[in-house]
This record gives C-alpha cells, structure tokens and sequence, in this order.
C-alpha cells in the first residue's frame, strides 16, 4: 500500500506532510489514536489547527525515511517511562516520594494520592506523578513481588 503524501522536514525543523497529488504542503504533528496499547499502528498527522490531515494505519506501511521521521517525532512528543521495579517509596502515606527503575534509568516520582494510580487494563498501571510525568507498569506480573506488594498498598 503507497502512502499519499511525502513526508520532510522544513528549514526549522517541523515535520511537513506534502500531498502526492501536489497540494500544499502542511505542518503536522503524529499522534498515536491509542499511545498506550498499539506503538505502531493508527497514527494520527495533525494540522495546526487540529485538524486530521493523514491517517497511518500501520507504521510499517510507510517508505524507510517517512517512518523513522514519525518515529522520531513521536519520540520527542511523548514520553512515558516504563517502570520495571520500585526501589522504594519515602512512606506509605500518600503524597509520597517513590524511587523506580525504569526503561529510561532510575527516576523519582511524586505520588500526590492513590487516585494517581489508574488501572488501564487487568495488567497495566498509568501512575501520574506530581509533576505530570505519567509512568507505565505494562505488565503488573513481570514486576518483582517486592515491587507488587508496594503497590498492592496503594490500590
């Protein structure tokens, strides 16, 4: 399946998506339908104005440098450290500081309340520290038991 429209970069920088057909070429902003769940499926290029100005059902679909520019801006839009373990926490009481490890290096979050922990699905965690950095638990059971039974204390 061919892409409609070419993907660049202009002189600042911003990713531009330019039409096959020779349309104006427009600056966009890929945004992931669901950032969560698929990392490289239903992507979103969206106009200034906030309008859709592209779809891309999967990633793989695109020309090498097409999709390591989405790639990249998406890397530089989102940024959601995975924790894989919690090294401590400061108290049990909440707001509380907690030391993890995470797929980015060791990190500290603020966790203002137990309602900062949402569960987004039967293994998955979305932790939203004080400082609005959200941090992921993808998979609640790959977590080590210590880690499991500070959070079971929050839940």
């Amino acid at each position: 399946m061919s892409f409609p429209y070419t993907l660049s970069r202009n002189a600042y920088g911003r990713l531009i998506c330019t039409p096959a057909d020779g349309g104006p070429a427009e600056e966009v902003t890929p945004v992931r339908a669901f950032p969560i769940d698929t990392e490289s499926e239903d992507i979103s290029l969206v106009g200034p104005g906030g309008h859709e100005v592209a779809w891309i059902s999967r990633l793989a679909d695109l020309p090498p440098e097409a999709r390591e520019l989405v790639r990249e801006e998406l890397g530089h839009r989102e940024f959601m450290p995975e924790i894989q373990r919690i090294v401590q926490v400061a108290s049990y009481v909440t707001p509380t500081t907690w030391t993890v490890r995470t797929n980015r290096g060791e990190a500290r979050l603020w966790l203002k309340s137990e309602q900062d922990i949402r569960r987004i699905s039967q293994s998955k965690l979305l932790i939203s520290d004080g400082h609005g950095i959200h941090f992921l638990i993808r998979d609640l059971e790959r977590l080590d038991r210590a880690s499991r039974r500070i959070l079971d204390r929050f839940l």
